[in-house]
């Protein structure tokens, strides 16, 4: 009885050639159970990965400014402890200044937010009921209040469902002062024997692929920091200007709206769509017929819009980063709902990791012969006799 078709071809194969398949072989199954590995230790200790996690980012994010400290001729322990004590100031004071007007204006916000719906849906039956009821009848007026209660009572149980599967996902063992304390520490040690752990990595690679390997995590590192050291000051900047603006049209949480809306951008379009939408319902509420002020309240967003994707996202980010907005956001939602805050510490850089590891794996098919198996092969060039 005649062998299998991929038995007869790799034993067709010169001796040298079936000892590579079978490395790459093992290799291959060597990699994928350690995946599923890291996988499976990620999900079961998610309670309590959450300040470890943290740690890691925070010393990925100031290891640049640690890299540049010693060479201009301080020793890497000193260099921490400067960027490290530069920063635990900053956000201390950041958080002493901040907390409580957000405190405030979050439960004010939340106290009135029945009322402002309410508000909202007696506008839109006073200004459009006269329409709907010649188009249809005051069933279609009723049907139309209905369905806005409705969609309005939906997206708030799915933001607090959401919101919660956040909570639970970060709470269970690390509470907020143990993600204060640990993290820290845990960046201390890792941005002080960072360059040996990445050393170290370097050696376990496998020699043969090393390079390519390198080359790889050349681009990985690019595509994460980019994205996160210049998205975040774009976040930064973003959530100044609209609690500024917002406040200075005298917005009824303007502040709160404006820095939420800041610094939920990196989320593509949800950002600014939703400080759009909660603004401007807050200013019709507060403002109506006064249209000059709820298009104000316009005015700025638009003006955000325009300072994001015109000076700072081609500025501060780049075009370079290869994330396409809606694999950002399911990678964002995805990791949220399974690991909590953990996913969205992770999601971002395994974002970036997969979109560069999809592209050399294309790269790699179209330059095989997988990819033009079955062709003829290309007419030779005729020469003069």
């Amino acid at each position: 009885m005649n062998a299998p078709g991929g038995l007869q071809r790799k034993q067709a194969l010169p001796p040298a050639a079936r000892d590579i398949v079978m490395i790459a072989q093992r290799q291959v199954v060597f990699w994928l159970v350690a995946l599923v590995l890291l996988v499976a230790g990620l999900y079961v200790l998610r309670d309590m990965l959450l300040p470890f996690v943290a740690g890691l980012a925070l010393a990925y994010l100031l290891d640049p400014l640690a890299d540049r400290l010693e060479r201009l001729g301080f020793n890497r322990l000193w260099a921490t402890l400067v960027i490290l004590g530069i920063f635990i100031l900053i956000f201390i004071i950041a958080l002493v200044l901040l907390v409580p007007i957000v405190v405030n204006q979050l439960a004010a916000f939340i106290g009135k937010l029945p009322e402002t719906v309410s508000r909202l849906q007696q506008l839109a039956a006073e200004q459009g009921g006269t329409l709907l009821e010649k188009l249809g009848g005051p069933e279609v007026l009723q049907d139309v209040q209905q369905s806005l209660g409705n969609v309005v009572s939906e997206g708030a149980r799915w933001l607090g469902t959401f919101l919660q599967s956040l909570w639970s996902g970060g709470q269970a063992i690390v509470n907020v002062f143990a993600l204060l304390v640990v993290t820290p520490v845990v960046a201390f040690y890792l941005l002080v024997d960072w360059d040996r752990m990445i050393a170290t990595l370097d050696s376990w690679l496998p020699r043969r692929h090393a390079p390519t390997i390198r080359q790889l995590a050349r681009e990985m590192d690019g595509a994460i920091a980019g994205f996160i050291r210049g998205q975040a000051l774009v976040c930064i900047i973003l959530g100044t200007f609209y609690a500024a603006g917002l406040t200075l049209v005298g917005l009824n949480f303007g502040a709160l709206i404006g820095f939420s809306a800041g610094l939920i951008s990196f989320i593509p379009y949800v950002g600014s769509l939703t400080g759009l939408v909660l603004s401007v319902g807050v200013a019709i509420v507060q403002f109506w017929p006064d249209y000059i002020m709820v298009g104000a309240t316009l005015a700025i967003f638009f003006a955000g819009q325009f300072l994001e994707g015109n000076i700072l996202s081609p500025k501060l980010v780049g075009h370079a980063v290869g994330l396409h907005p809606v694999w950002l956001m399911f990678a964002l939602f995805a990791f949220g709902s399974l690991f909590g805050f953990v996913g969205l510490l992770l999601a971002v850089p395994i974002a970036a990791a997969l979109g560069v590891l999809a592209r050399f794996a294309v790269r790699q098919y179209l330059a095989s012969s997988l990819y033009d198996e079955g062709m003829p092969p290309p007419p030779r060039p005729e020469t003069d006799a």
